[in-house]
Formats: structure tokens, sequence, C-alpha cells
């Protein structure tokens, strides 16, 4: 009987060390003109960056404009990777993508390499590459247009409707927490979670707004399901707190007073502008539970 030898040690080290992150992927146009006369299509991956402040995983290719199909795709990311492994990274868990109209494509490629999609806007490390590529990169490019060719469509507006059964806890309470204390959540006892990292050059006093929701007999089934939602950012709309999830979903949480909407929307503005949009939602069983079943931090930011 012929038998394989053992992995090396060094190999076996190699896998164990490897990194491993969520990637957030952007295939689209890009304001730039090529010499044939259409528009530069990109494909931007990164990694979702860790709480240790590493640099994450990145990749970049343009794409020739009759090349836009799922089979090119397919073959950059398995380039993505491949130079992801010899850089020390582990295949992602699952790939963030936002644009309803590339959805399609997107899955098709993935499935090949057996790659899970996510349609969610919660990549905010992607949304502040485009914006730094906008700001420093494609001003800078042979045919880069300095405004749309046509007016951009009207933004069409999700009605909300009422959060899942599901994810309706007992009772609700707006709160706070300095942003110093937001630095060691990762310390705290946490179910499911997903917390981002924050500039060191921001102060820890900073107040942070969130979310408590509360559940004595569900509060771990509320998170997994609050979780599944993929939150995005909390917001008002009219006298309603929204909650934007998923690619383009609106969850009515709850209905406020004209006073307390006003409020709220003070307290998001100073978010926005203080502590870079940052929020957070927090689900316990009690308002004097320690543990958090859930916790998730979010951003407030201008749609991509």
């Amino acid at each position: 009987m012929i038998t394989a030898d053992p992995p090396s040690s060094d190999a076996t080290a190699s896998s164990q060390s490897a990194r491993q992150a969520d990637w957030e992927l952007d295939f689209y146009s890009r304001p730039i003109l090529e010499p044939d006369g259409k528009k530069r299509w990109e494909l931007l991956i990164t990694g979702t960056p860790d709480l240790s402040g590493a640099e994450p995983f990145r990749f970049e290719r343009r794409c020739p404009a009759g090349d836009v199909n799922s089979t090119w795709l397919a073959a950059a990311l398995r380039d993505a990777l491949e130079q992801a492994s010899r850089e020390g990274w582990a295949p992602p868990r699952r790939l963030r993508s936002w644009r309803s109209a590339m959805r399609t494509m997107v899955l098709r490629a993935a499935a090949e390499l057996e790659l899970d999609v996510i349609s969610s806007r919660r990549t905010y490390a992607l949304i502040d590459w485009l914006a730094q590529r906008d700001q420093e990169v494609y001003p800078l490019e042979e045919g880069y247009m300095s405004g749309p060719l046509a007016p951009p469509p009207a933004p069409v507006s999700t009605p909300a409707v009422p959060l899942p059964e599901a994810v309706r806890g007992d009772a609700l309470s707006w709160a706070s927490l300095p942003l110093g204390s937001l630095r060691e959540a990762a310390d705290w006892p946490l179910g499911f979670s997903d917390l981002l990292p924050i500039s060191d050059s921001l102060d820890p006093e900073l107040s942070v707004p969130g979310l408590r929701l509360f559940s004595r007999s569900r509060a771990l089934a509320l998170a997994g399901w609050l979780g599944g939602l993929e939150p995005v950012r909390l917001r008002v709309d009219g006298q309603q707190l929204v909650l934007d999830a998923g690619q383009d979903d609106t969850w009515l949480v709850t209905d406020l007073s004209a006073d307390a909407a006003a409020e709220t929307v003070e307290l998001l503005a100073s978010a926005r502008e203080q502590v870079k949009g940052l929020q957070f939602i927090a689900v316990q069983a009690t308002p004097d539970t320690p543990r958090f079943e859930g916790f998730w931090m979010l951003r407030d930011q201008p749609e991509p």
C-alpha cells in the first residue's frame, strides 16, 4: 500500500498561522474613459480589518469593458485567492457585496470557487477605500471625468417595514457609551458580535450613541436573527427610528415622538461629526445582565 507523506512541520505551521477575514468586493465601472471611449471597469477587494491594526488584504484589477462577465470575475477571484495565500491569508469566510446590479454576476463567479456571498452594505472598509480612490487616485488618471455623463438616478426610498417578530425584544432603550469603553469591547462577554477598529486619534471620552434591546427569554435567538440581517446603521426617517440593513433593507425599530425624533437626529448628527458616524446595537436579557448576547458596531455614512 502506498501512503502519503505527512505534511511537513513548516506546512502545518503555515496553515495554522494563516490569517482569515471576510472580503468586501466591488466590481463596477469607474469615472474614467479609456482610449477606446469606454468606461473603465475595476475589481476591488479588501479584507475586513480586524482589531489588531494590521493592514488588511487588498487586491485590485482592471477589467476591459468587453470582458465584464462572471467568467472574467471568477478568474480574477482565483488570482486574488492565490495572492492572498502567498501573503499568508486563508480563503475568506465570506464575500460581502452591495451593488444590486452586480449581484447575479458576483454570485455566479463566487459559486465556481465555492465562496459564500452576502448581499450587504456592511462594507465600511471598502467604502472608505473607494472614497480615498475617488479623491486621490482617479482624478490623476488620464480620461478622468470630473462629473457624471448623465444625472445620477434619483434615490429610491425603501419604505421601512416592522422588524421580524423574531427580532423584537421585550423592551428597548436609547443609550450611549464612551469611545474608550468601546475600544475594550473585544474583552467583554459577547455572543454574536461584529466589532470595528476605532482610530487612536479619537478622544476616548467622546460619546457613541446606540440602541439596547432586551429579551428575558430569547435574547440569544434575537441576537442571532439580528446578526443575520446584516445591520448597517440607525437613522431617523420622519418620526421613525429605522435600521438600514443588508443590501437595501429598511426596518422600522420604533415610532418616536416629535421631540424624541428631533433629539435623536441631533445625536446621530453629532456622532457623524465627532466619532466618524460610529453607533452600536446591543442585545441583553435585562438591563443589568453583564453579558451581551449580541453586540454590533455600526457606522452612519453616505451611501456608496
